[in-house]
């Protein structure tokens, strides 16, 4: 049990770790996001993540543009809308 709770806690200093660096690695890329290796490997050789190859080979990603990625094509909750929705009718009352 002890080594489970030690194994938790590695984990979680791991991630706060990640968390704080602005330059992310393929492998760091991957436990940040939860995208797979394979995933990650044809997003990045079709163009469609944002990163970078200094020397061609090793592949970096920046953390603020790997966020702004992940949250395109946000969509608005039920409550949004209607808010949005009362918004507009109230605004646009004849």
């Amino acid at each position: 049990m002890d080594n489970l709770l030690i194994l938790e806690r590695l984990d979680r200093l791991e991630r706060l770790m990640i968390a704080s660096k602005e330059v992310l690695t393929f492998e760091e890329t991957c436990d940040y996001t939860g995208i797979s290796r394979s995933y990650l490997y044809k997003l990045t050789s079709s163009g469609n993540i944002p990163h970078s190859k200094p020397n061609g080979k090793m592949i970096f990603f920046e953390r603020k543009k790997l966020n702004d990625w992940l949250l395109q094509n946000s969509r608005l909750s039920h409550d949004e809308i209607n808010g949005k929705a009362l918004q507009h009718s109230f605004k646009n009352r004849k």
